[in-house]
């Protein structure tokens, strides 16, 4: 299965989960050169599929369309549905992080603040979905994301039956949707499933993040069913004293048997939950904090995530982040037959425009050199700069600054941090901050470069000169208008003595500086003749101060 091409388009690469209802496989979108998920649905599991197809294919696009309609950042994109051959496939968002069933083992006990943080970030999402009059029908951990910023993401709104009486199911009419463990009464007993029933199935996982373990468990789905209706759940605080009480009775409305005795909806929920939930004002000192901590988006919101990897990963959907960027596990990769073969294979995608694939590629030859020969061999150097200048092209900025960082300190180490070749690599890392918006910082690494490119100018000028732009551009944006057009007047110097005054280059320079000055209601002489020969400068060889 794997390499296989859905829909001609969508190549797929490493199975990452499986159901009764289909497979979730890692894959490639040629069209877009995006990582993509593609869930395929076992139609052999349909019966009505084997005598009406194309009416399962018609009611499936409905059901997808619905779905696609809530849009909510806490929720998993769809990006396309529809049949290849005789499967259907829905193909969604690539997410990163862990599933809250891994993130829960990883954490046991469960600190109660990320609990309520959980449910707070869940509510959002259960309101936009009830909002197109559609359920999920089957929430649980293993359907819901931990990002490593801590956000959270919600899987398989697929599997969602639309509450409008002329839609038809999937599933065969009366076989319950959903996970025996997290499914509400009135579910259980086949009947009518409206947003109540998503508000229960929080609370179960309310309770297990809280208690540890499900309200009600049993050795089959049946005793599981019965206990979910006919018993009473064990108040939490019985299990964990220190869970505030407010919480505790909140629980308890979530798991009432009658819907009608649970929260109104999910927004009354959210309100219950504010009162605990921390705020900016308890934002910590210590940069990012842990990764996957659900309360850091309520801490920080909408700050970038800056820290390292997540501690685990999880089996289910989820993508590898920025700076690890390849969906499959890293095959062995050591010997120069294999490293030979990957360069080959990069610069075939590269050359086919596939730039995210080719970062894939390298990121694996990267990985199994660096384990097989060790992070300073002149293999994996050579392999880490065209990783990051893969990274760079494909806009993946903050996981290409990592790698350039690790080149110039490798290089400054062999040769000196004067070494063209560290330079370079600094420039580039300065990209990489300006593409990041880090501007202070981009135009700190292009000042403390100046002193060196005389030095350098006379066998790379363009990198003399790129460097000199970038600052002056950086210097008006920062509002020294000055400074920037007396480095924009070094920059036309300098063009003007390596490639003459009716270059091209030359001629953008004197436009910038004629711009900026309207920009500012200034006047400053339009050179009339070139910039060298005023400056008294004729020979290429000399030097500018």
């Amino acid at each position: 299965m794997k390499g296989r091409l859905v829909a001609g388009r969508y190549e797929l690469g490493t199975l990452i989960g499986q159901g009764g209802m289909g497979q979730v496989w890692t894959a490639h979108d040629n069209v877009l050169d995006r990582r993509v998920a593609v869930k395929l649905l076992r139609t052999d599991r349909m019966p009505e599929a084997a005598e009406d197809f194309d009416g399962v294919r018609r009611r499936f696009a409905r059901e997808c369309r619905v779905t696609a309609q809530v849009d909510h950042p806490g929720l998993v994109t769809v990006h396309d549905a529809a049949s290849d051959g005789d499967d259907l496939y829905l193909v969604m968002q690539y997410v990163d992080g862990a599933d809250l069933a891994d993130h829960l083992a990883e954490h046991d006990p469960y600190p109660w603040p990320w609990a309520v943080a959980v449910a707070a970030q869940l509510c959002p999402v259960l309101t936009a979905v009830h909002a197109v009059r559609a359920v999920h029908r089957d929430l649980k951990p293993r359907n819901v994301m931990v990002r490593p910023d801590g956000t959270l993401v919600v899987l398989d709104l697929g599997v969602a039956a639309v509450l409008d009486s002329d839609t038809t199911r999937l599933t065969l009419t009366g076989s319950p949707i959903g996970s025996p463990a997290y499914m509400a009464p009135e579910q259980a007993m086949g009947g009518e499933v409206g947003p109540s029933a998503d508000l229960y199935s929080l609370g179960v996982i309310l309770h297990e993040l809280l208690g540890g373990t499900v309200p009600f468990a049993g050795a089959s789905a049946l005793g599981v069913l019965h206990r979910h209706l006919h018993e009473p759940p064990l108040p939490l605080r019985a299990l964990r004293p220190e869970v505030p009480e407010p919480l505790e009775a909140l629980v308890l409305r979530l798991l009432a048997k009658d819907p009608r005795d649970r929260p109104a909806d999910a927004a009354e929920v959210y309100r219950a939950l504010a009162p605990l939930l921390p705020g900016p004002a308890s934002n910590r000192p210590d940069g990012p904090g842990v990764p996957m901590d659900p309360t850091r988006p309520f801490r920080q919101p909408y700050a970038p995530w800056h820290g390292g990897q997540p501690p685990c990963r999880s089996p289910h959907l989820s993508t590898v982040p920025a700076a690890d960027p390849h969906p499959d596990p890293p095959a062995p990769v050591g010997g120069t037959a294999d490293i030979a073969a990957a360069v080959k294979e990069a610069k075939g995608l590269l050359d086919s425009g596939r730039i995210t694939l080719a970062v894939s590629v390298l990121g694996r030859a990267l990985s199994g050199a660096a384990e097989a020969r060790g992070r300073n061999s002149p293999v994996v150097h050579m392999l880490r700069k065209h990783y990051a200048a893969t990274l760079l092209e494909d806009g993946q900025f903050r996981a290409a600054l990592t790698e350039f960082r690790l080149l110039i300190e490798q290089r400054s180490a062999e040769a000196g941090p004067t070494d063209p070749q560290a330079l370079r690599f600094r420039v580039e890392a300065a990209q990489c901050l300006e593409h990041l918006g880090d501007h202070v910082s981009a135009l700190a690494e292009y000042r403390s470069l100046l002193p060196q490119l005389d030095r350098l100018a006379d066998d790379d000028p363009a990198f003399a000169l790129e460097v000199r732009s970038r600052t002056a551009h950086l210097l008006f944006a920062a509002g020294d208008h000055t400074g920037a057009r007396t480095a924009q007047l070094r920059l036309l110097v300098d063009t003007e003595r390596f490639y003459g005054p009716h270059h091209p280059l030359a001629a953008e320079a004197r436009r910038t500086l004629d711009e900026w000055a309207e920009a500012d209601g200034s006047v400053h002489e339009r050179p009339a003749i070139s910039a060298s020969r005023k400056h008294g400068l004729r020979g290429r060889n000399r030097t500018t101060r």
